[in-house]
């Protein structure tokens, strides 16, 4: 991987937003020009996905939308303007490669790629490839289909790239090791930890990957959420989790993302985690949150696992 000599990583630090934690994605657009621009929200036509579809639309965008229920995604996303919608499952690297060459294929330059899709906590289930479902689908298939999607990043001149991490990184970095649970006893939580933080640690490289292109990238916790996302817990385990204040709508969980892909306040920015609609503060234990810990930011940790990413993908980023 190439780096920009010139290139210096973002403070991991809170600015002048203008917006706070309630702040919805349409507030965050208001009086934004966004005609012309084109988006792909992968996992578009759910929860907090839905929303960021619908108010990126409704603001002038062309979302592109890739579903792996192309059936559910219609019905959903029906009388929504300027979407489009196509197949593609993230845990399967053929489908990736498909959907990557169509959109290529039309010529057009991607303005904005929120990699949003997601599972959490899910059973131990393995991908065609024998990798843990997890981390195949919440980081790998996000690192390939943003690699095969890269001339077009590149074409926009000032793209942005959002990556959907969480809270869950509480749970942990990356185990190098063995990341997907070949001789380590499988725990939901750790995998959907691991999964989380490096969907963090990927924006980090890719920042400085992208600078040079013009090209910016984030990561983003959407705050406390209930949506599908949710769908592996039992009603017990659900009633366990007590958000109180922290609970957000749909429209507040969408706002960061919105935010780190359209905001002039970021002109400039990216390679931090962000949350509330802010660059969230750097904390060192997880008492401290919340906030971003250390294991999801490290710049030798986000190396490190581009070269593990490469390794089990066989992608590499033509730059």
């Amino acid at each position: 991987m190439s780096l920009n000599n010139t290139y210096t990583k973002t403070p991991q630090q809170p600015i002048q937003s203008g917006f706070e934690k309630h702040s919805t994605a349409k507030e965050v657009l208001e009086g934004l020009n966004l005609e012309g621009k084109t988006c792909i929200v992968t996992g578009g036509y759910s929860g907090i996905g839905l929303e960021t579809t619908r108010s990126l639309a409704e603001a002038g965008v062309t979302v592109i939308v890739p579903a792996r229920t192309l059936d559910k995604a219609r019905s959903v996303l029906e009388g929504v303007p300027s979407v489009e919608i196509y197949e593609m499952d993230l845990i399967d690297p053929n489908s990736i490669d498909a959907f990557a060459k169509r959109f290529l294929d039309s010529g057009r330059p991607l303005d904005i790629l929120i990699n949003n899709a997601g599972i959490m906590a899910a059973p131990l289930t393995r991908d065609s490839r024998g990798y843990e479902s997890q981390f195949a689908t919440n980081h790998l298939g996000h690192f390939q289909l943003t690699a095969r999607l890269w001339p077009a990043l590149i074409q926009a001149k000032n793209a942005r790239v959002v990556s959907l991490s969480s809270s869950g990184i509480v749970f942990g970095g990356i185990n190098f090791e063995d990341p997907n649970f070949e001789t380590s006893e499988y725990d939901r939580w750790r995998a959907y930890g691991q999964s989380k933080s490096a969907n963090a640690l990927f924006a980090v490289s890719l920042d400085k990957l992208g600078y040079k292109h013009g090209i910016r990238a984030f990561s983003v916790h959407p705050g406390a959420i209930y949506t599908d996302l949710s769908r592996f817990l039992t009603k017990q385990e659900l009633d366990s989790l007590d958000f109180g204040a922290d609970l957000k709508t749909e429209e507040q969980g969408a706002a960061t993302s919105v935010w780190c892909a359209t905001s002039p306040t970021l002109m400039n920015k990216g390679g931090v985690y962000c949350l509330d609609v802010n660059i969230a503060k750097a904390v060192t234990s997880p008492e401290d949150m919340p906030g971003v810990l250390p294991w999801a930011t490290d710049s030798d940790s986000a190396q490190r696992l581009w070269q593990l990413s490469e390794e089990l993908t066989g992608v590499t980023f033509n730059d």
